[in-house]
């Protein structure tokens, strides 16, 4: 089938949230999550030939849309301070392929940005635990960071995976308007509650999974830092509820670090840094402006 890839393969569903619920929880917060405004979801395209760029002195690959948290502590008190890595580069990024739960590895690149943040983090206040999605292109991410930043065994939680794109898996995304048609709606549709066809989440299951595990994560680690190695739309997602009024415009590029501060107490969430990937400038690896993921299609 064209644009298809065999090589890798689905890992098993994931189980079911433990109680209590995010909406429950949610609901206690001093700010609900808003619905993110709706748009006309885009059709097929054709995309220009992938382009390698230095990443910009200082640059965040973000827009102003993220809230600063001057005069917070970075940890301490009541406050945990999460330190969100999106996992370094994969071939199928490059070729823009939708990824979802299955399986690929980072390429070179991939491995080199995730040596370049570990030595970032390593300059950095020590982390108390880091925890990762199981997909391999995180796991390595994170594996590679606790061993240069000199830290316990990564936790792996399957809360922490991407969001699961059903029968687009595995297929180039400039295919998959015209083969698999009911399957890319539903991707490109701004409906929150719209489920994938072949086993796919809606953007609401994939918050509630993921937002859940910020705070069991937080539950356990009272007034640390901690280090969250996880994937573009899952990133997102974590943004979206720390933040709900201010939308994320641009990319959460790969490797790049986002810290949020989360009380254990309220609930209360202060986004300090958004997509920051100044750490690759610094050590001279680049990014894919055009590679797949970590925008609002990210997959």
């Amino acid at each position: 089938m064209l644009g298809r890839l065999p090589t890798s393969t689905p890992l098993p569903p994931l189980p079911a949230p433990p109680a209590p619920s995010v909406a429950s929880l949610a609901a206690s917060l001093p700010s609900p999550v808003s619905a993110v405004a709706a748009s006309r979801p885009p059709g097929p395209a054709n995309f220009p030939q992938i382009r390698r760029v230095r990443a910009p002195e200082a640059a965040t690959g973000m827009s102003s849309s993220a809230s600063s948290a001057e005069g917070y502590p970075a940890a301490g008190g009541d406050f945990t301070e999460v330190v969100i890595v999106r996992h370094g580069e994969t071939s199928w990024n490059a070729s823009r392929i939708i990824q979802g739960h299955m399986d690929a590895e980072l390429n070179d690149i991939g491995r080199q940005q995730a040596v370049a943040v570990a030595h970032r983090l390593s300059r950095e206040v020590k982390a108390a635990a880091i925890y990762s999605s199981d997909l391999k292109r995180a796991a390595e991410t994170a594996q590679t960071i606790a061993r240069i930043c000199n830290l316990p065994n990564v936790v792996f939680d399957p809360a922490l995976r991407e969001r699961h794109i059903g029968d687009l898996q595995g297929m180039k995304f400039q295919d998959a308007a015209t083969e698999r048609p009911e399957a890319y709606k539903a991707f490109m549709s701004h409906k929150r509650n719209q489920q994938i066809p072949g086993g796919g989440e809606s953007l609401d299951q994939l918050s509630e999974r993921c937002v859940l595990c910020l705070y069991n994560i937080v539950e356990k680690h009272k007034g640390e830092r901690v280090i969250v190695v996880s994937h573009g739309g899952t990133i997102r997602e974590l943004y979206r509820h720390a933040s709900p009024t201010r939308p994320l415009h641009g990319k959460i590029h790969n490797t790049s670090v986002s810290v949020i501060l989360v009380s254990d107490t309220t609930g209360r969430c202060i986004v300090k840094t958004c997509g920051d990937i100044s750490h690759l400038q610094e050590a001279g690896a680049g990014v894919l402006e055009n590679a797949f993921g970590g925008d609002k299609n990210s997959a």
